[in-house]
């Protein structure tokens, strides 16, 4: 079994899978640093990788700048998904004491 993907916190992967699972309609900035639960530095890393990436667009609705995930985001969300459900899988099995 991979341990190594259980660290303290969250991992990089983890909060752009959060924010692009927030962003899939469309959200502020705000919001999306409340509801990921990051500092407003933290936050604006975080979207300027993802922007650059691709995986977010930034586009202005009635005056304010809305952040929304890409059809790249969601395929990176949906992939995402997809391997930590195998992964939370195999740990179930494990103990349930099957290897």
């Amino acid at each position: 079994m991979v341990r190594i993907l259980k660290k303290r916190g969250r991992d990089r992967l983890h909060v752009v899978a959060e924010i692009l699972d927030i962003a899939e309609e469309g959200v502020l900035k705000t919001q999306i640093m409340y509801r990921a639960n990051l500092s407003y530095t933290l936050l604006t890393d975080y979207l300027r990788f993802m922007l650059k990436s691709r995986l977010l667009e930034k586009r202005t609705y009635k005056g304010q700048v809305v952040f929304k995930s890409t059809p790249k985001g969601i395929n990176f969300l949906q992939r995402y998904r997809e391997i930590t459900d195998i992964i939370h899988a195999e740990e179930e099995g494990e103990s349930e004491g099957e290897l």
